[in-house]
């Protein structure tokens, strides 16, 4: 694996626990640090109010039956890179969202590694 993403902290939103334990794992075989994971958009806004630093983040689009986007605007607003992840892939998204990094359900630790360092702009060493 790359240790391009080493020591990077990921803020992870996903409301199925085995999923968000997923990524967590494929986060710290990377060498990341997951913060989180957030299981509403509601803790995710928190975490971000909290002032909490992220590097990136690994957003589900549908979170606890809502969509994430609040999420999205306010990561956007910060700066911060982030993933969308979804079982629709890019094409479930809306409009002014499409061409965002995406990854689709299931995906796989390259996808998740990849998308990051996309996002991030992180050249593969």
């Amino acid at each position: 694996m790359s240790q391009a993403l080493s020591g990077r902290r990921v803020l992870v939103v996903e409301d199925e626990s085995l999923v968000a334990m997923l990524l967590e794992t494929i986060l710290e075989d990377m060498g990341c640090t997951p913060v989180g994971p957030a299981s509403t958009v509601e803790e995710g806004l928190a975490l971000i109010a909290a002032g909490q630093p992220f590097d990136a983040a690994l957003l589900d689009v549908n979170v606890a039956g809502r969509q994430v986007f609040p999420i999205a605007e306010a990561l956007k607003a910060r700066d911060v890179p982030f993933v969308f992840s979804t079982g629709y892939g890019e094409g479930g998204l809306p409009e002014e969202w499409r061409g965002q990094a995406t990854i689709q359900k299931p995906f796989t630790e390259a996808a998740v590694q990849d998308a990051l360092m996309k996002a991030m702009g992180v050249e593969n060493v």
